[in-house]
């Protein structure tokens, strides 16, 4: 049976074999990445990199939502998504759409 010492040190050798294997196959697996992204055309950002937020879709234009209501004492307008402004909450709609 092998003592502490010797298990330790055994250890120590499997690790300094490990991280040289790992650095000998890491520039091999780099190009290759490379060299696949350029084939298909693959971005950065397709893969979840670039500047994008980590865990969060890339960030795309989003169109504003036309005003459907309008106040008219203050001119304030209302989209009709999402609580209603307080000019509007519990009355008739129909007297504040916008006329298209």
């Amino acid at each position: 049976m092998s003592s502490y010492k010797e298990l330790l040190a055994q250890r120590e050798k499997l690790e300094k074999q490990i991280e040289e294997a790992k650095s000998r196959e890491y520039a091999e697996v780099l190009n290759e990445i490379k060299q696949k992204m350029a084939d298909y055309g693959i971005s950065l950002t397709e893969l979840g990199g670039g500047r994008a937020a980590k865990g969060a879709k890339a960030a795309r234009p989003r169109a504003g939502v036309a005003p459907k209501y309008r106040d008219p004492d203050s001119g304030s307008t209302w989209s009709g998504r999402g609580k209603p402004p307080r000019w509007i909450a519990g009355l008739d709609r129909e007297k504040f759409l916008i006329q298209k």
